[in-house]
């Protein structure tokens, strides 16, 4: 067994994982022949992938019994799903490509890509999601362009737009501001006492 059960972990092998993390997620346990059902594949096949896992301790395996995953197990295959619904994301969200296609896509880059890129794209998205210089229009005219090929949206009603929401923003912002507190005590109460005989 490695040091690093994911290390090297071939792209069909983290399928395997995939699937058995949703067939545990839907019925507890994961039978071979509903995972060579999902996977499309012969159950020879499964097999092999099975054993392969398990020499990894990522599965509980042995044959015709039910196949759990490991603690180290689950968590690999939750990395490779996180991985996987960020880039689902992304394709759709900020490059707006169709549900399918960005499934499609996914499902082939979820096994190069890391965690740190994995980590950028999260950071990407939210920040595109909230700045006030991008936003939904922001997506909507970026949609537009690739369907149309050219410019649509009209540069300074961007601009106007995108300087509403930043004074929205700083706003609302100041709404929930708490007012400051007056400083209070003895030694307060004093100078206060003394400002007013000195004044009269």
């Amino acid at each position: 067994m490695t040091c690093n059960p994911a290390e090297g972990l071939s792209a069909s092998l983290e399928d395997y994982l995939e699937v058995i993390f949703h067939l545990e997620e839907s019925n507890r346990v994961a039978r071979a022949k509903d995972i060579a059902d999902q996977m499309n594949v012969q159950r020879a096949s499964v097999t092999g992938a099975l054993k392969a896992l398990a020499g990894r301790g990522l599965i509980n395996y042995s044959p015709y019994s039910y196949i759990t995953l490991t603690a180290t197990g689950r968590k690999v295959a939750r990395d490779i799903i996180h991985r996987h619904n960020t880039l689902l994301e992304f394709f759709v969200t900020a490059l707006q490509l169709t549900p399918e296609e960005a499934e499609a896509n996914a499902c082939r880059m979820e096994h190069s890509i890391d965690l740190v890129a994995v980590d950028r794209l999260v950071r990407f998205l939210e920040f595109i999601k909230t700045c006030p210089r991008t936003g939904i229009d922001w997506f909507d005219a970026f949609a537009r362009y690739c369907q149309r090929g050219v410019q649509t949206s009209n540069c300074e009603d961007c601009v106007q737009l995108c300087l509403q929401r930043v004074v929205s923003i700083e706003a609302k912002r100041d709404s929930q501001e708490l007012p400051e507190e007056r400083p209070s005590g003895p030694a307060v109460e004093t100078r206060e006492t003394n400002s007013k005989i000195q004044n009269g």
